[in-house]
């Protein structure tokens, strides 16, 4: 193990003020190292630095953790698995579905499972306009996927019809919502803070417009009922 890789993940944390236990800690980290062995040959990310790649690809994942949500989720277009993989090692109780249509990809995927015996975690190669499922998830996430119209257009029917999109982006994306406003209500946008990364990061929640107006009459017809 490098130390200076876990002492820079470990000083992460505290700053996201995220609790690890030794084996998530140790996995993140055999995650990484599995990262940087198949980049080298497969390409899976631009990133090549693995000082950066904790930066970069570890704590830029695990500074959504307070908002996950939900027992079943799918990460679309996760790539080498971002930030898939970090949130099923953090959340070992929950369902973690990783979609990819690229085959070197959803490999190194397998790999990571298997290697790290993570079996809250199930790999799917293909693409998301095809993928089809028999029950639907409590959220659909993703990491610089798509645009939130391409996202919510092309995932909505992987949705449960309570679920909620989480969307990784950059900068705050006010066209991106304005784009969306007609059929989804937003319901919040969390501006993050990756520990040692001086760019902009946002998560957007978002729900279907009519599934959000039926909730608020659920709501109010009962605490209407309480009042009376």
């Amino acid at each position: 193990m490098d130390h200076q890789l876990a002492k820079d993940l470990q000083r992460g944390c505290d700053a996201l003020e995220l609790t690890l236990d030794l084996r998530q800690h140790a996995l993140l980290l055999d995650y990484l190292g599995l990262l940087a062995k198949w980049n080298k040959t497969y390409n899976l990310t631009a990133v090549r630095d693995e000082a950066q790649m904790v930066t970069r690809h570890l704590l830029d994942s695990l500074v959504i953790a307070p908002h996950i949500r939900g027992q079943r989720l799918v990460d679309v277009g996760t790539g080498a698995g971002l930030p898939g993989i970090p949130m099923a090692i953090l959340y070992p109780e929950r369902e973690f579905h990783l979609l990819d249509s690229n085959g070197k990809k959803t490999r190194f995927l397998f790999q990571v499972k298997t290697a790290l015996r993570l079996d809250n975690m199930v790999v799917h190669q293909a693409r998301v306009e095809s993928f089809m499922v028999v029950e639907p998830f409590d959220v659909v996430l993703s990491r610089a996927f798509a645009p939130l119209q391409d996202m919510v257009d092309g995932c909505r029917h992987l949705l449960a019809p309570d679920g909620r999109f989480l969307a990784m982006k950059g900068a705050y994306p006010t066209d991106e919502l304005e784009a969306v406003s007609t059929h989804y209500e937003l319901k919040a946008v969390y501006p993050l803070t990756v520990p040692g990364l001086a760019e902009q990061r946002h998560l957007v929640e978002i729900m279907l417009r009519q599934v959000a107006g039926q909730y608020k009459a659920v709501l109010n017809s009962t605490r209407d009922k309480a009042i009376g």
